[in-house]
């Protein structure tokens, strides 16, 4: 058994590290794959779990922050301090389940906008945790939507650009100052 990175799960201040928003060019690049699990990728995982937290936050990935790394954090019931934080290292989708189902997405990176997305309800993902060890784990429901949206960040996509409704979309970003030019639609 190994221990998880343990951070305290409440809002600082200053968190540790600075959020990038809609409209900021480091959030559409593909992500680079991470050769080695050392210190410095836990330490990343920590800083991003505390800033995850400090921005009431359910899920996080690197580009996010402005690290261009194949990193992402995730912890669905962030009000119970039992619930041990998931970090995926170079995650990947290995299986779709069938059902697809509606479901409203928010982001860090674009505060305030909340709206449906459609995605399939279970997955199956292969990563490394923060020891680096290859895990695999099956997922459904909103713990599966949060690491489809967080990988969706690493690929340099927004959870925007999978909005079906159109009017919906452009009223809450305008509402928000985000512009619409900013979405990249996903056909």
């Amino acid at each position: 058994m190994t221990v998880g990175i343990s951070v305290e799960k409440g809002k600082q201040d200053t968190p540790p590290l600075e959020l990038h928003y809609l409209g900021d060019k480091v959030l559409r690049q593909k992500a680079k794959r991470i050769a080695k699990v050392d210190d410095e990728i836990r330490t990343l995982a920590k800083e991003m779990l505390q800033t995850m937290y400090s921005s009431q936050g359910i899920g996080l990935a690197a580009p996010q922050v402005g690290v261009n790394k194949r990193l992402i954090v995730i912890d669905t019931d962030p009000e119970n301090p039992a619930n041990e934080p998931l970090v995926l290292i170079n995650p990947e989708i290995k299986k779709f389940g069938q059902q697809l189902c509606p479901f409203e997405e928010g982001c860090l990176s674009i505060p305030g906008v909340h709206l449906d997305v459609i995605r399939p309800d279970e997955i199956e993902v292969s990563y490394r945790d923060e020891q680096g060890k290859p895990k695999r784990i099956k997922a459904s429901g909103l713990l599966s939507r949060v690491i489809q949206h967080e990988i969706d960040h690493l690929d340099g996509v927004m959870f925007v650009d999978r909005v079906e409704n159109e009017i919906a979309l452009s009223s809450q970003l305008k509402q928000r100052g985000f512009a619409l030019k900013s979405v990249q639609r996903i056909t």
